[in-house]
């Protein structure tokens, strides 16, 4: 190492240095960036060693959270915004198609393939609900075939993996295929809100820094189709009280749709549903590639 006129080695540049023979250069730059933002930042706050061991042992539980079923990783990128930020910076797309949003830690398992209008609420736990919608190009085209992967915590506010015990493998989750004018339809409950995992690192830090960890009431979606881009994004029910202070920042107001009662008679039984139930339409519109 070499050191300035007082003695005090350049660490950093050194770090830097020592990745001159990486043949990627996206690695190369991304560790850069990283190892010069990690030193500023260790200066900036004048970071102490037994605050290093404890950041230490923080990740080190973080990992050793993680299952087959469970990502503390992702859960920790999503309360530090940092999962909605790399959502932002890569889902910049005109006005006319879908925002994207987090992915979450809960996409762990294969939605099972379903036909359209089935239900994915395998335990009756809510409200009966129908959600509806297309998927449309960027011009308004519709795209038959399309696959939309969906899952949800069910009417008390669990996935699936949380609760195997209760809930059978595939509840809340379903992989449907548009019909040949875009449309699709499944029958579910209306989710509800839901603390994210808190008996874990991620908790622990959440209770530190007095934050709840409730994330408004919604409904994932994957939705690809040929030529055109994929979206990773939700849908919020309208008039949740978290929707202004979600644990992960992932609301966006061009996603929270109106789950509207309905008692009319042959709407419910164009669904196979009796009344009343709710009715959620969404168009989930794509990018061309």
């Amino acid at each position: 190492m070499t050191a300035d006129a007082t003695g005090v080695t350049d660490v950093t540049d050194e770090a830097v240095r020592s990745l001159h023979a990486t043949d990627d250069p996206r690695l190369r730059e991304l560790l850069t960036g990283l190892i010069r933002h990690l030193h500023a930042f260790a200066r900036e706050t004048e970071l102490t060693t037994e605050e290093w061991e404890a950041a230490i042992r923080f990740l080190t539980a973080t990992g050793q959270t993680c299952t087959e079923t469970r990502q503390e990783f992702i859960l920790l990128s999503d309360v530090l915004g940092l999962s909605m930020l790399v959502e932002d910076i890569n889902g910049r797309h005109g006005s006319e198609h879908t925002e994207s949003t987090v992915l979450g830690p809960f996409h762990m398992t294969e939605s099972p393939a379903r036909e359209l209008g089935a239900d994915i609420d395998l335990v009756g736990g809510g409200e009966r609900c129908v959600v509806s919608g297309r998927v449309l190009s960027g011009d308004g085209t519709p795209l038959p075939g399309a696959v939309l992967d969906v899952w949800q915590a069910d009417g008390n506010g669990f996935y699936d993996v949380q609760r195997p015990d209760v809930q059978p493998p595939g509840n809340g989750r379903g992989l449907f295929t548009a019909d040949a004018e875009g449309r699709f339809w499944f029958l579910t409950c209306v989710p509800s809100s839901y603390p994210i995992p808190t008996d874990g690192p991620v908790g622990g830090l959440l209770r530190a820094t007095a934050r709840h960890p409730y994330r408004p009431a919604h409904i994932h979606f994957i939705v690809s189709a040929p030529d055109h881009t994929p979206v990773t994004t939700h849908i919020f029910v309208a008039g949740d009280e978290y929707l202004a202070s979600d644990a992960v920042f992932a609301v966006k107001e061009s996603l929270v749709r109106d789950f509207t009662p309905v008692r009319d008679a042959d709407a419910a039984k164009e669904f196979g549903v009796p009344v009343p139930f709710r009715h959620a339409r969404v168009d989930l519109v794509l990018e061309h590639t």
